[in-house]
């Protein structure tokens, strides 16, 4: 009977090592996960930022890290072409040439 319940100790705890391990593994592909996923949304953030920053010259640029489309006269949509994407709308003041940012939001599909 003892042995019975030593034996069935040492099962629950190996039961509960291979658990730990798993959920310890769960734990390091979502840090790195969370790691990808955030420099992903800097790098976003900064095309979309350089982007606005420069808007008047963008034409110049050989290769444009966002799409631009006219929204009035005044107000431009700047999306991100990288994942996850962000969408600024901003408007631009043609006599002073600053463009000011009215808001932002990340593109869900």
């Amino acid at each position: 009977m003892i042995l019975a319940w030593v034996i069935s100790l040492l099962l629950l705890c190996a039961s509960l090592v291979v658990h730990l391990e798993r959920l310890t593994a769960l734990r390091i592909v979502e840090f790195k996960t969370l790691e990808i996923a955030q420099q992903n949304f800097i790098a976003a953030e900064k095309a979309v930022s350089d982007c606005e920053n420069h808007f008047t010259t963008l034409s110049l640029l050989s290769d444009n890290p966002c799409f631009i489309q006219p929204i009035s006269k005044t107000i431009w949509l700047i999306t991100s072409k990288q994942k996850p994407a962000i969408q600024v709308h901003i408007a631009f003041d043609e006599k002073s040439g600053t463009a000011t940012r009215i808001n932002w939001r990340q593109v869900f599909e």
